[in-house]
């Protein structure tokens, strides 16, 4: 991520926290909408994106396209994406996701999971490789996958958690359906000021071990946590963390490689 994107983010989520009384679930419709119509033109992107463009001309143009299809707020919001200078064109398509992600999650209730829900879906789409292909194929229309989405989701998961999920697979930009879901659970859990610890063992832990596991890994990195726990037999035994690009490895599985690995010298 290059300094003036950094920079953007940095703005843009400032223009949000300022915001939070006015947002609900439509100020984050209307954003993934926006990104998407932007995304689907190349001249719109392109003159969103110049760097050489006002400020002022940007949000004009922002406002012309889009005044009377999305919530004022969200209207709002793309004219402060637009108004900052981005590293590149797909960086300004980033941070209106960004947006979108960070506005549904501020509309959520105060008992709505949308990590959980997002992590149990993305478990279920790696399991049925059917599924991961039919929403990850570039063949599919968007508009299909779309409703793949809601007939898998509606009535099952949050309707942040389903708009999310929707705007997903129909602008994926270039990412699997996995890493669209990781992202996208780690983003709404930035917002809430939580990170995701992925937590894999060989069987299931008890409410005591991983009461203290979230207890001591919190500690060590000054947050509060969400977990999610997979369930893989190959570690054999131990635990292996995941929380962001960090990873502490403290499976058999691992320990038994790097012994081999030794033995082999």
């Amino acid at each position: 991520m290059g300094s003036a994107t950094r920079e953007a983010l940095a703005s843009s989520r400032t223009a949000l926290s300022g915001s939070i009384g006015t947002i609900d679930l439509a100020t984050g419709e209307s954003l993934f909408k926006a990104g998407r119509v932007v995304g689907a033109s190349s001249q719109l992107l392109s003159a969103l994106a110049d760097p050489s463009a006002s400020a002022a001309a940007k949000v004009t143009l922002v406002k012309a396209v889009f005044g009377s299809t999305v919530t004022p707020q969200a209207l709002s919001l793309l004219g402060s994406v637009v108004a900052e200078r981005w590293s590149n064109h797909g960086d300004v398509l980033a941070g209106i996701e960004d947006l979108g992600l960070r506005a549904t999650a501020i509309s959520a209730p105060a008992e709505v999971s949308i990590e959980s829900e997002l992590f149990a879906f993305g478990t279920a789409v790696s399991s049925d490789a059917e599924l991961e292909l039919a929403l990850a194929s570039k063949l599919g229309l968007p508009t299909a996958k779309a409703g793949l989405v809601e007939k898998l989701l509606a009535g099952k998961v949050s309707p942040q958690t389903l708009v999310i999920v929707r705007h997903l697979v129909q602008q994926p930009r270039g990412r699997r359906i996995g890493e669209l879901l990781r992202h996208a659970a780690s983003v709404v859990a930035d917002q809430a000021g939580t990170s995701i610890a992925t937590i894999t063992s060989a069987g299931a832990l008890a409410p005591a071990q991983l009461d203290r596991l979230k207890k001591n890994l919190s500690e060590r990195y000054g947050r509060q946590l969400s977990i999610n726990l997979v369930i893989d037999p190959a570690v054999l035994g131990g635990v292996r963390v995941q929380i962001g690009d960090d990873v502490i490895d403290g499976s058999i599985a691992t320990r038994l490689a790097d012994l081999r690995l030794q033995l082999a010298r």
